[in-house]
């Protein structure tokens, strides 16, 4: 009988690293491949990006509706209670043999929760990170400890689920998941990137992606305004922004975005680029200004910059192309100075990604095709004196 894979999806970022597995799993004779889509995948808000899934020729089995119509705490926990009760549904349906989800964001806790109560084993990517001003991080680790089986990009990564009481057996070093996409994809060139996206590079250009800190209270609207004062000052710069996720906070920065767009003519925003159009704008930026998880995983392999802001990503692995500056005009105004210099720009020869290199994505599907599924369920808290 073929093991039921269920892959679950909750946003753009995420399904773009876990297709390349979702395809594997679909083209195995010894597996079937289910799919549930949710949260940011079917709001029109963000694109309605569950589309880019179904032209990738993958058949969605399940599509939970979950986004409440607010941002605020009490809408984000109104949309893990819709998670829980439309993946427990969902499940019960489908009967899949193993639930796989990749990261730390809640539609990815909710659907671990309802896997977890309905006895089913987890397959957790990406598990072991650390980001200290998010909320993110206790997502992570929770879904760390639900989870059975652990798919880790770093040797940090690893130690950490092993101190978090994870059996060493069932933790696997595969590296990123970022580097596939690379190898898989054939990206644009400048004129067709130009015609697709509707913009004209300049001799300066920047990718600005900028999500709320969500440990920290009412900090979105500040933060993302001394970033664009910062951005405003620029000249003969191309500016491609896109648009945040579905956290607390968002949508302030998403009519700060809109509203800078409308009174700058070299500002340009997307609600999702998708891979490709995303990964080709990689090629030809002179750098990313943000503080979202690529600038750290992807961005680096196309020996770019980043101009990393504030706390989001506070913990994570860094290469040597990420300058961290403090969420301040001046202080982004100096690390965009930085990116621009000539010693700078040198160094950015001599980046290597600390996210591994290209073959997570086979790494895991040989795992979870070949695993004892039987014995995974119950689990014993293993004590590590020393990793």
């Amino acid at each position: 009988m073929k093991r039921k894979i269920c892959v679950v999806t909750g946003t753009r970022a995420e399904y773009g690293l876990l297709r390349w597995i979702m395809q594997g799993i679909k083209e195995d004779p010894e597996l079937t491949l289910q799919i549930i889509a949710t949260g940011m995948h079917l709001s029109p808000a963000f694109g309605h990006t569950y589309k880019e899934i179904e032209a990738d020729g993958f058949q969605i089995d399940h599509m939970v509706e979950i986004l409440s119509e607010s941002d605020t705490p009490l809408g984000i926990s109104e949309s893990i209670s819709k998670g829980i009760q439309g993946c427990a549904i969902a499940f019960d349906k489908s009967q899949p043999d193993l639930i796989l989800l990749l990261g730390d964001r809640f539609e990815a806790f909710a659907a671990a929760t309802a896997a977890l109560v309905g006895r089913i084993p987890i397959a957790h990517i990406h598990g072991g990170e650390s980001t200290e001003g998010l909320i993110d991080e206790a997502f992570r680790h929770s879904i760390t400890k639900m989870s059975h089986l652990h798919f880790v990009a770093a040797p940090e990564y690893r130690d950490r689920v092993l101190q978090l009481g994870e059996n060493s057996n069932n933790v696997y070093l595969v590296g990123g998941l970022g580097l596939d996409k690379i190898r898989h994809l054939t990206l644009l060139d400048r004129e067709t990137l130009e015609e697709v996206l509707g913009l004209k590079f300049n001799s300066r250009n920047l990718l600005v992606t900028f999500h709320p800190v969500t440990l920290e209270k009412e900090t979105a609207e500040l933060q993302m305004s001394e970033l664009l004062q910062a951005l405003s000052k620029l000249k003969e710069t191309t500016l491609i922004f896109t648009l945040p996720n579905a956290d607390t906070g968002g949508r302030v920065i998403i009519k700060m975005i809109e509203e800078f767009v409308q009174h700058n003519l070299n500002a340009y925003s997307y609600k999702s680029l998708g891979d490709i159009r995303y990964l080709s704008c990689l090629q030809f930026v002179d750098g990313v200004v943000g503080n979202s998880s690529s600038g750290l995983t992807e961005v680096p392999s196309f020996k770019k910059g980043t101009v990393n802001i504030g706390d989001r990503q506070l913990g994570r692995l860094k290469a040597i192309s990420v300058i961290d500056c403090l969420p301040t005009a001046l202080d982004i105004e100096l690390a965009l100075n930085h990116l621009y210099s000539m010693s700078f720009q040198k160094s950015l020869q001599n980046v290597i990604n600390p996210y591994g290199s290209i073959g997570a994505s086979q790494k895991i599907l040989e795992v979870i095709k070949s695993v004892n599924l039987s014995n995974l369920i119950k689990k014993k808290f293993n004590r590590v004196v020393n990793i």
